[in-house]
């Protein structure tokens, strides 16, 4: 009875006052406004289905936890949605004629999340993780010779060499600018200058981002990223209300209602990879036969709903310099089961490892044992967390098959060069001298067209000796909710949280 007194209690008052004022007052206008704006939604909600496996942006390769740490940290120049090449962190940048020295000036306005003022000196220091023997990406920026601070606001960067992606090099989100002696710390309590800050990680929960206030600061103040693994829970919240952002299938795309949903033909691979070190899968004329026993369309249509595009290379089509290599070994089991008897192989049992944070590729990885079955090459099949994937299997390459994504590079050459024979990243342990050559050339060849040549004959290389069943280039659906806006994508995995705003 008390609450309920003093609710007619206020209303009864403001009526009065309403009545005093003709029609109001600006005070009791203003009272109403602000009234308004506390309402107004500013926390997002977005559903991933992988805990992040830290938040060090030099220490990972999972593009889940990129989607996270691109929005804590930046990086010296960003790629736009129409893949061009912009300044961040840096005001400007130039290359010089030789194409081996890229000068970085930096902006002057940038603070770190903990108010320490951000200069070159960070940026050399965040270059020195990437490239040392810690460094997942290591080997993307050996080329890189000299690292020198001209200045607090300009730096150098030398290559042995020209290369065509040294400016590309420095947009991705492995390449984010980290605090100077900050270290190991990153993992757990990240520190950058992007547009939010951690406040809140409870693994296999939820992390809780909250908008600073700074050059670009974010529209929507908090963000949570909710871990919930399983798809179908992820649908009901989102359809309740309590998820703004999912993504999502292709069966469940016509039960989502007034939901926006936003189709993108990513610039990225899936494939079942390899190991040639196996001494069955050293045989090429097995591993054609793999590729022609396993239907690529009947597989999109069970996994993926149909929704992706056919590859027959470890390139994606809306990539600059895509060749079509997917009627290279097309389907045919009678022509695969001949191959597997002329290898002399049949009977063989080899070990697939499956990341089960990510059930499409169990789900794919399931079909295809059974197509495999069918030809006389029994699977053994492990499922294993994502944590312990990348180190037995993308690390020790302690595998015979996988199936896996690969996410999207700017320059062709990027996506390629994990086939180069002396790569720690080369997990397939493919070696082919030629490949390695060319990719050589292609990094320093600064010509467009004489590049794109390069690039048609690694593909059709890889499509010839096919080190990996390569199944297509996805296309992502993403659900959101109808209130959201500015929401795009990129051809490299990362979201930009700070350009979405929900409708007023």
């Amino acid at each position: 009875m008390k609450n309920k007194f003093g609710v007619l209690f206020v209303a009864l008052m403001l009526t009065l006052l309403l009545s005093a004022c003709g029609k109001g007052s600006e005070e009791v206008k203003d009272l109403l406004k602000e009234d308004e704006t506390e309402e107004t939604k500013d926390g997002l909600k977005v559903a991933i289905s992988v805990d992040p496996d830290g938040l060090d942006p030099h220490r990972t390769t999972a593009s889940s936890t990129f989607v996270i740490t691109n929005n804590i940290y930046d990086t010296l120049v960003k790629v736009t949605e129409d893949g061009e090449i912009v300044p961040s962190l840096a005001s400007s940048y130039e290359q010089s004629e030789d194409g081996k020295t890229l000068t970085f000036h930096l902006r002057d306005d940038v603070k770190f999340h903990d108010g320490t003022k951000f200069t070159a000196k960070d940026v050399a220091y965040s270059f020195e993780r990437i490239i040392d023997d810690l460094g997942p990406r290591k080997d993307n920026y050996q080329y890189i010779t000299e690292v020198n601070v001209i200045d607090d606001y300009t730096i150098e960067f030398r290559a042995e060499a020209p290369s065509a992606s040294f400016i590309s090099d420095f947009a991705y989100p492995w390449a984010a600018i980290v605090k100077d002696g900050a270290g190991d710390d990153l993992k757990k309590s990240p520190v950058g200058t992007g547009p939010y800050k951690l406040v809140n990680w409870i693994p296999q929960d939820k992390v809780v981002l909250e908008g600073v206030e700074h050059y670009n600061e974010g529209a929507i103040k908090h963000i949570e990223f909710k871990m919930m693994p399983d798809s179908t829970a992820r649908v009901t919240s989102f359809k309740k209300g309590d998820i703004d952002l999912i993504e999502t299938t292709g069966d469940v795309v016509e039960t989502l209602g007034d939901a926006k949903i936003v189709e993108i033909d990513n610039n990225s691979v899936q494939l079942m990879a390899m190991n040639l070190e196996n001494e069955h899968l050293k045989d090429e004329k097995l591993r054609q036969a793999i590729n022609m026993a396993v239907d690529k369309e009947e597989l999109i249509k069970a996994v993926w709903w149909g929704y992706g595009k056919e590859i027959g290379s470890h390139y994606p089509p809306v990539l600059k310099g895509y060749v079509d290599t997917t009627d290279t070994y097309p389907y045919d089991v009678d022509k695969a089961k001949q191959l597997v008897k002329e290898s002399g192989r049949e009977g063989i049992t080899l070990n697939m490892k499956l990341p089960t944070d990510y059930p499409n590729y169990v789900n794919a990885g399931q079909i295809i044992a059974e197509k495999l079955e069918a030809i006389g090459i029994h699977v053994k099949i492990e499922t294993i967390e994502w944590g312990t994937w990348l180190t037995d299997v993308y690390g020790n390459r302690d595998y015979d098959l996988t199936v896996v994504g690969h996410t999207g590079r700017i320059e062709g050459y990027d996506l390629l060069e994990k086939y180069g024979s002396t790569r720690s990243d080369n997990y397939f342990n493919y070696k082919n001298a030629e490949v390695d050559e060319l990719l050589s050339s292609i990094k320093v060849e600064l010509d467009d067209d004489t590049r794109m040549d390069m690039y048609n004959r690694v593909q059709t290389i890889l499509a010839e000796e096919v080190p990996a069943l390569y199944i297509q280039a996805p296309t992502r659906i993403y659900a959101i909710s109808e209130d959201l806006e500015g929401f795009t994508s990129y051809p490299i995995d990362v979201f930009e949280l700070k350009d979405l705003k929900f409708k007023e």
